[in-house]
C-alpha cells in the first residue's frame, strides 16, 4: 500500500547587508551539517511573509524587513518513510536589529561575506537563490526559476 504524499508550505529569508549574508548552520534529517538560509513551516492562519519573518527571528535572533519576494523553491524528500513535497516562499530581507539568540536546533547563525557564502552554502539551489537575491538587491535583471532542487 502506498501512502499519499504530504504537502508542506514553508517560508524563509535571504538576509543581505553590507556585502554579507546571514546563514545558519544546522543538521539535515540524516544528521549531516548543512549551511543554509533560515526557513520553517507556515503555521495555520499565518501568511508566508509573517512566517518568513518569524522563522528568521527564531533561527537567527534578528528582526528583519522584507524587501522583495524571491523565486519559490519546490522539492521532494523522505521523512520517516513518508514522501513530502515542500514549497518554500523566499524573501529578500534587510536586518533591522538583533533581538536574541538562535533557537536550540540551530548550531550557529553567522554573517558571512557573500563570496564566502557562495562556497559555504550546502545546496546548489541555495547558491542559485543567493545569486538571484544579490541581483534583485542590486536592481539587475536576473533569470528566475520556479523550481530549485535540494
Amino acid at each position: 500500500m502506498t501512502t499519499r504524499p504530504v504537502f508542506e508550505q514553508s517560508a524563509g529569508g535571504v538576509i543581505l547587508h553590507d556585502g554579507q549574508c546571514l546563514l545558519i548552520r544546522t543538521r539535515d534529517l540524516r544528521g549531516r551539517t548543512v549551511w543554509t538560509f533560515p526557513k520553517g513551516r507556515v503555521e495555520p492562519r499565518e501568511h508566508s511573509e509573517q512566517a518568513a519573518l518569524r522563522e528568521v527571528r527564531e533561527e537567527t535572533g534578528w528582526n528583519c524587513r522584507i524587501e522583495a519576494e524571491l523565486p519559490r523553491s519546490e522539492y521532494w524528500f523522505q521523512r520517516h518513510g513518508q514522501r513530502v513535497r515542500k514549497t518554500v516562499r523566499w524573501y529578500l530581507m534587510m536586518p533591522l536589529e538583533r533581538v536574541g539568540e538562535p533557537d536550540m536546533e540551530i548550531e550557529e547563525a553567522k554573517w558571512v561575506p557573500i563570496d564566502e557564502a557562495r562556497n559555504l552554502l550546502t545546496y546548489p539551489s541555495d547558491r542559485r537563490l543567493l545569486e538571484v537575491a544579490v541581483a534583485k538587491r542590486d536592481g539587475v535583471a536576473h533569470p528566475t526559476s520556479d523550481s530549485h532542487h535540494r
